[in-house]
């Protein structure tokens, strides 16, 4: 039993670390599109910051930084909210239906 507990130990890590790594690449990319945009724009309207700032360009941000707000509440604050023994007492639970099923 004590094996079992460090193996779901090790899984749980594991996931943890493949949901932050895809936040972090999340936020890599967001950065790194709106940068590129932003120095495109620059250039194409001879340093004026003005257009960066309509509707089309703000709304992209606005909506991909909702996104990624989403994507951060779910890595980050989710776990603290629900418990870091949430899974661990619901696989508890799913497994005690399960043999009292059979």
């Amino acid at each position: 039993m004590k094996n079992l507990s460090k193996e779901s130990a090790l899984l749980r890590a594991k996931t943890r670390v493949q949901k932050l790594k895809g936040f972090y690449y999340h936020l890599g990319i967001y950065l790194s599109v709106n940068t590129i945009i932003v120095v495109f724009k620059i250039i194409r309207n001879s340093g004026q910051f003005e257009s960066l700032f309509n509707l089309n360009y703000s709304g992209m941000w606005l909506f991909w930084g909702v996104g990624l707000s989403i994507h951060a509440f779910s890595v980050f604050l989710l776990p603290l909210i629900i418990g870091h023994d949430w899974e661990e007492r619901k696989i508890k639970q799913f497994i005690n239906e399960e043999q009292s099923n059979d």
